[in-house]
């Protein structure tokens, strides 16, 4: 609130769609204190507007103030800026003003427009109903000629250049400003311009903000007028009126060279994770104190670290620690939710929701127990403060009650007293019309009542209906909802099983293949092969634990590339008989195979099914034979070779020592 002043309005004869002009009784509320007047009208009441500016005009029904939106619109544009119209009933679902008082503790005659503009004024102070809202959040500003032109004369269109320069020359200077007010801000505007002779005929301004916000004020001079006006609704918005104050938090710190910082609400939302290098104490108590007044400051470790206690005295708000230290798994778990940029955020955000959670319980009791008028975050503050429940709803119960007082209207003076007798005789007569009044509209509401239990009864037989027909509509819509789940579970399993069949058919295949394989194997015609996808450890590792790799079985690399002694090694120690290559085998590796007295195959036909084959003994045996002969023929020059370079070495010492 700007000033904390309210005006409560209540209809106090007449009616806004009457022709007679209707009167209002006031209540304004300042300060704790009430002020009443009655019999105002409507233009008396704008005058207090403009010299009060109050925060809120509380109704209790709208259109008491308009016989509709139109006049509603030309009303809300009179008001001074920032001041709010709020019908206390609500918006669209309504309780009635009777209602609303029993539940906040107010007491009332229903049928005096005084005590129902006092009850207006008062509920909107603690925070009841909703905003009238009429206009969008958009504003419209024209720059425009203040004359018209006229037929003119001889110096016509020097006339014409210049107003129309007036208008371009105003213009400009508006789109500066709100060029400026732009860039500071982040509202954007469009504009839309129509030239002239000389200048500009009109200027149209589009601007994406309330018109408070906006800097530009209407205007008008001897050749320019400007106007500023809110864009209006199609229909009116009920906003829901906030109470004033600042919201209680619990803020994680993780302090360091780069504090991490993470602000709950006490409802648990997030309101704030960041972290930040280099930042000071009095900057971290800055940013905090923007979101709140923390009734908790925690931290993640124990015990507390100096800085965190520093920041906590700042506040006098209560220290939270866990009691010892929480793993960085349960750190992860709690964050993930919420999502972090480093392990600073993550480790301010489990210190904040650690804590939350330790009080969740005991704000889920507070929120249950406490009456809903009552300000919740305000009884949440003084339980973590240690009071109890209790003791907390008292307390705020007690700041809650209003000390009101009541002002009398000021006397009047001698010079404006009327003639008493014949005031008299005009109240006796309006005694006997009220009195008149009063029994037909007795009348009025024992008819009333009549109609309205035959309308209980009536209503009291369509919910019977209603729920008939709920429950047939209820059983119908299980039936159909159990009969899609079991046509679901039908589908799946015909897909399963179509899945099981195609996977059967595969095996069938392949075991009629390893049948052949092995009908070879028993008639000599077939050796099995083993079958390495790749020539990495991984993968013989993998074979080994599958299949197992024994001394003189025969392996075949699907793969020979990439692989080394070091992985030629595995196969060696497991004395394998042959290995088996269609592409060739690094040097280094084939060199290994060599030395270990293993052959390497190239070019050996396989029958292959998987990772399964058959070689023909014969052909394997050949194979063998003509590997065992180069393998002979490379020692032996090997052998020759390694004798030559012992002699050269030898007759290179001699010449050595001879010289």
């Amino acid at each position: 609130m700007q000033n904390g002043v309210i005006y409560g309005i209540d209809i106090a004869k007449g009616s806004s769609r009457a022709q007679e002009v209707p009167r209002y009784a006031v209540a304004v509320l300042k300060d704790g204190e009430i002020t009443h007047h009655t019999m105002v009208r409507l233009h008396r009441i704008l005058r207090m507007l403009g010299m009060d500016r109050p925060d809120y005009i509380a109704v209790d029904n709208i259109f008491e103030l308009a016989a509709n939106k139109q006049e509603l619109i030309r009303f809300l544009e009179k008001l001074p800026e920032n001041t709010k119209l709020v019908q206390v009933t609500g918006g669209v679902r309504q309780k009635s003003l009777l209602r609303l008082g029993q539940e906040h503790g107010l007491s009332f005659n229903q049928f005096d427009p005084i005590q129902e503009a006092e009850t207006c004024a008062i509920l909107a102070g603690l925070g009841v109903g909703d905003e009238v809202s009429l206009f969008e959040d958009i504003t419209r500003i024209k720059v425009s000629r203040a004359r018209s032109l006229g037929r003119g004369g001889w110096s016509q269109n020097r006339y014409r250049r210049k107003v129309h320069g007036a208008v371009r020359e105003k213009s400009r200077e508006i789109e500066n400003i709100l060029r400026k007010f732009s860039r500071e801000t982040g509202f954007t505007f469009a504009e839309r311009i129509t030239e002239g002779f000389g200048g500009y005929v009109r200027a149209e301004y589009i601007v994406n903000t309330r018109r408070e916000r906006v800097p530009v004020k209407p205007s008008v001079n001897a050749d320019v007028q400007v106007t500023v006006k809110s864009v209006e609704r199609d229909k009116i918005q009920y906003l829901p009126i906030k109470k004033s104050g600042r919201k209680y938090t619990i803020v994680g710190i993780d302090p360091g060279t780069t504090v991490g910082i993470a602000i709950l609400s006490l409802d648990g939302e997030l309101l704030l994770s960041n972290s930040i290098r280099g930042i000071s104490h009095d900057e971290v108590v800055r940013m905090i104190a923007e979101y709140g007044k923390p009734a908790i400051v925690a931290t993640d470790v124990y015990p507390t670290p100096s800085a965190v206690e520093k920041i906590r005295r700042s506040f006098n708000a209560v220290i939270w620690t866990p009691g010892g230290e929480i793993r960085s798994e349960d750190k992860i778990a709690l964050a993930r939710q919420f999502g972090y940029s480093n392990d600073h955020e993550r480790d301010s955000l489990a210190a904040a929701l650690t804590t939350y959670k330790a009080y969740k319980n005991v704000f889920s009791r507070v929120e249950k127990r406490a009456p809903k008028y009552l300000d919740i975050d305000r009884i949440k503050f003084h339980v973590i403060n240690g009071d109890s429940i209790e003791e907390a709803i008292e307390k705020v119960a007690s700041e809650s009650r209003m000390q009101v007082k009541v002002k009398p209207e000021p006397e009047l003076t001698k010079e404006e007293l009327p003639d008493v007798d014949g005031h008299i005789k005009k109240l006796r007569e309006e005694l006997n019309q009220k009195n008149s009044q009063i029994k037909q509209l007795k009348e009025y509401v024992a008819e009333l009542k009549y109609e309205s239990g035959q309308k209980d009864r009536f209503i009291e037989h369509l919910e019977i209906r209603i729920n008939k027909v709920k429950n047939s509509v209820y059983r119908q819509v299980r039936q159909e909802k159990e009969i899609h789940i079991r046509d679901s579970e039908i589908e799946r399993l015909r897909k399963e099983i179509s899945k099981t069949q195609k996977s059967l058919r595969n095996q069938r295949k392949q075991n009629k293949r390893l049948k052949q394989i092995r009908k070879k194997e028993l008639r000599g015609e077939g050796l099995p092969v083993k079958i390495i996808s790749s020539f990495t450890r991984e993968s013989i590792e993998h074979t080994k634990e599958l299949y197992g790799i024994k001394e003189n079985d025969v392996i075949y690399l699907d793969d020979p590339s990439g692989g080394g002694p070091m992985t030629a090694s595995l196969l060696v120690e497991s004395k394998v008989k042959a290995v088996l290559i269609s592409e060739d085998m690094p040097h280094a590796a084939l060199e290994f195979f060599y030395d270990g007295e293993v052959p390497v195959l190239k070019g050996i036909q396989i029958h292959r099914i998987d990772d399964l084959a058959s070689v023909d003994p014969g052909l394997l045996k050949d194979a063998i034979g003509v590997w065992k002969k180069e393998a002979d023929e490379r020692r032996r020059k090997k052998e020759h070779e390694q004798v030559q370079s012992i002699l050269e070495e030898y007759q290179s010492e001699r010449r050595r020592g001879l010289a």
